[in-house]
């Protein structure tokens, strides 16, 4: 297995991702490696301060970087050297398993579906974010920020995969899947959750169990919660603020210490044919770690390969 991460992605690049790969090498398996994506020169210092040895990594140099701010289709076709562009021909050409970035998200979404492209069936990928619920356990938002405007049968196929994802990673059976509305009622919401509604409930595709609610987001009404891009990185980046706002406060509370993106890792691309993971931008070495433990178990389930049976 060969885990491909982007050293030069991330607010904090290229230090807080080489401290997050050797924090995630701890944990891998034998025959499970990394290939770091980059500026080689970039990183032998921080790996030899470190006292780390670099023969446990694997190396592929570039010389570009697409900064944060850049365009994502014209930096891709720009800068075919840079880490992201290069790090997804090795995932195209079969390379490397995975391909995990906190980079330019507009670049990585590009690169996924222009590289490894989206799973035949399914019209268009998207991202998903973990829940944590008030009793424990782990749910699913998604989309969270790929497609601001959503037809009803994206939203039927975001079902789908998010209930792929919650039962082989979550390892949450039979997982409840719900639309986000402002209302539990079957004719609330407005045009795109009205048409929505009945394609759900008619389905056998996965376990439907109607409207939610924003204030149901962390209760155990539901494991899955489907919403279009917009509405998902709205409430993605309230939640966010939670954990912030408890520090800022100076609170110690175990259930807000679990909305540190932290703990999570990166979000999946679902629905293209590769694992891919886009990590956040101010992602430290702890978010690092867990984005590249998050691609493996994307490998190990396989994951992919169960969303492309489902589209068959």
């Amino acid at each position: 297995m060969k885990i491909g991460l982007d050293i030069m992605g991330g607010d904090y690049a290229p230090k807080a991702i080489v401290l997050g790969a050797i924090a995630a090498h701890q944990s891998l398996n034998a025959g499970e490696h990394l290939v770091l994506i980059g500026d080689t020169e970039q990183i032998k210092p921080i790996l030899a301060e470190e006292g780390f040895n670099p023969d446990h990594f694997e190396y592929v140099h570039t010389d570009e970087v697409i900064g944060m701010g850049e365009h994502p289709t014209k930096a891709i076709v720009q800068k075919p050297n840079s880490s992201i562009a290069v790090g997804f021909n090795l995932l195209k050409e079969g390379k490397i398993d995975s391909f995990a970035s906190a980079g330019n998200s507009g670049a990585m979404l590009v690169g996924a579906v222009f590289s490894v492209k989206t799973i035949p069936g399914i019209i268009r990928p998207c991202l998903c974010t973990i829940l944590p619920k008030i009793k424990g356990g782990t749910g699913l938002l998604l989309d969270v920020g790929a497609n601001a405007d959503c037809k009803p049968d994206i939203l039927l196929q975001f079902g789908v995969l998010g209930s792929l994802y919650a039962e082989n990673l979550l390892q949450i059976n039979n997982p409840k899947v719900a639309l986000i509305n402002i209302g539990e009622e079957d004719e609330k919401g407005n045009m795109l959750s009205m048409a929505t509604f009945p394609l759900m409930k008619e389905t056998n595709l996965f376990n439907f169990v109607g409207n939610v609610e924003g204030r149901d987001l962390f209760n155990e009404k539901a494991d899955v919660i489907v919403c279009d891009g917009f509405t998902g990185n709205v409430m993605l980046k309230l939640a966010e603020s939670f954990y912030v706002l408890t520090i800022k406060k100076g609170l110690k509370d175990e259930f807000f210490d679990r909305f540190n993106y932290e703990q999570y890792g990166g979000s999946p691309v679902l629905g293209v044919n590769a694992p891919v993971v886009i990590g956040h931008g101010i992602s430290s070495p702890l978010a690092v770690e867990n984005m590249i433990l998050q691609s493996r178990e994307m490998i190990t389930t396989g994951l992919v390969e169960k969303i492309r049976m489902a589209f068959k």
